[in-house]
C-alpha cells in the first residue's frame, strides 16, 4: 500500500463500461515523511473519499480488485481513508 493526499477530482466524460459509476481523484504521493513524492495518481475510490483526505491505495494488478468488476484497467485504487500516522523513531 502506499500513502497519498487527495487533490483533486477527475471528471471524464467517456470512460470504460467497467469503470461507469466509479468516482475518480487525482492523489498525490506522499513519502515516509509526509512530503510530496513524485507525481499525482488518478485513482478509482472505493471509500468515499474527497480532497485534502489521506489515503491509502493500491497501484498495480491488484488496484482493480476492490473494484465491482474485477477485470478493469485500473492503476491505482484508493483502499482506505486516514486517520492518524505515527512513526516511532529509535
Amino acid at each position: 500500500m502506499k500513502i497519498g493526499k487527495v487533490i483533486g477530482t477527475v471528471v471524464a466524460s467517456s470512460k470504460v463500461d467497467s469503470l461507469t459509476g466509479v468516482k475518480l481523484l487525482l492523489v498525490q504521493p506522499l513519502d515516509e515523511d509526509g512530503a510530496p513524492s513524485g507525481e499525482p495518481v488518478v485513482a478509482c475510490d472505493t471509500q468515499q473519499s474527497g480532497p485534502g483526505e489521506t489515503v491509502f491505495y493500491i497501484g498495480g494488478r491488484e488496484a482493480s480488485l476492490p473494484l465491482p468488476e474485477p477485470f478493469n484497467p485500473s492503476d491505482a485504487t484508493i483502499t482506505g481513508i486516514i486517520d492518524r500516522v505515527t512513526r516511532e523513531v529509535k
